[in-house]
C-alpha cells in the first residue's frame, strides 16, 4: 500500500466564504462542488487540495484530514489490526469513493479513501 494523495478539509458552515480567498485571490480553480463541500485546486499535477465542508458527506462529521491510498481495504485492515478506533465505514459512497474514518493518535478524525 502507498499513499497517493493527502487532502486537508476545513469545517465551515458557509463554504462560499472560501471563493474570494482561494479562487479570486490565490487563483485556485473550483474542482468540485457537491453543495456541502467545495474543493479548490489546480489542473496541474500537484496532489494538494483544500476543501471546505459543512459535513463529511453521508451526514458524517467533517474529517480533519483526508488521505487517498491505492488500497482502502488494506489500509482498513492495518488500522484495525493496530488497534486504531474506526469511526465510520468502510463505505462505498455515491460520489465514487470507498472510505472509512479513523482517529489518529492525536484524536484527529482521518478520512482514508480510494476512488473507484
Amino acid at each position: 500500500m502507498k499513499v497517493r494523495r493527502i487532502v486537508t478539509n476545513f469545517a465551515t458552515a458557509d463554504i462560499t466564504l472560501a471563493k474570494s480567498f482561494y479562487h479570486d485571490i490565490l487563483g485556485l480553480e473550483l474542482l468540485m462542488d457537491h453543495g456541502w463541500i467545495a474543493t479548490y485546486g489546480s489542473p496541474d499535477e500537484m496532489g494538494i487540495q483544500i476543501s471546505f465542508a459543512s459535513q463529511g458527506g453521508s451526514n458524517t462529521t467533517t474529517p480533519d484530514l483526508s488521505i487517498e491510498v491505492d488500497d482502502v481495504d488494506e489500509a482498513y485492515v492495518r488500522m484495525k489490526e493496530s488497534g486504531f478506533q474506526i469511526e465510520y465505514g468502510p463505505a462505498d459512497e455515491p460520489w465514487g469513493v470507498r472510505r472509512f474514518y479513523v482517529r489518529d493518535p492525536f484524536g484527529k478524525l482521518i478520512n482514508i479513501l480510494a476512488h473507484h
